[in-house]
């Protein structure tokens, strides 16, 4: 498969594109959200969302900040594992709801879940990183963005 166009001919024609998605995910430090929760909240939205370029950069990207291996392994099935955290947990159905806004609502339940791990600040930032990694997914699936993977 062949990609449909490139990222730097994506950045150069729509810089704002990188600009405005970028910002999205730049989380204030003030806010309590662990990188390591984060590249969970994005490796996961991308394998929902059927991206390898994105699933290949995001697990590079927890490993190379100290991810387990084993934890990536079972992230699809984080509901039947005991390796995630009770903050982990709510971030991860958090990021499934919203990624698969289509298919159900926000109920109240999974709302106060979110809110009572994060609080205000830290849900309004757990929500821009997701749906910046949403958006940075859609672009890369449409223009068939390819993963550098060695052989």
């Amino acid at each position: 498969m062949q990609a449909r166009l490139s990222q730097s001919s994506l950045y150069q024609q729509c810089p704002r594109v990188l600009e405005h998605l970028s910002g999205l995910g730049e989380v204030p430090a003030e806010v309590a959200l662990p990188s390591s929760l984060l590249h969970l909240v994005k490796l996961r939205a991308s394998q929902l969302n059927q991206c390898g370029f994105c699933q290949h950069m995001h697990a590079n990207e927890a490993r190379q900040d100290g991810e387990q291996q084993g934890r990536l392994d079972v992230l699809p099935a984080w509901r039947e594992v005991d390796v995630f955290s009770p903050e982990e947990r709510a971030a991860l159905a958090w990021t499934e709801a919203l990624t698969r806004i289509s298919d159900q609502t926000i109920s109240d339940h999974l709302y106060q879940q979110a809110h009572n791990a994060f609080g205000d600040s830290g849900l309004i930032e757990l929500t821009s990183v997701i749906l910046q990694i949403n958006s940075w997914n859609r672009i890369s699936v449409a223009f068939r963005f390819q993963p550098d993977i060695a052989q």
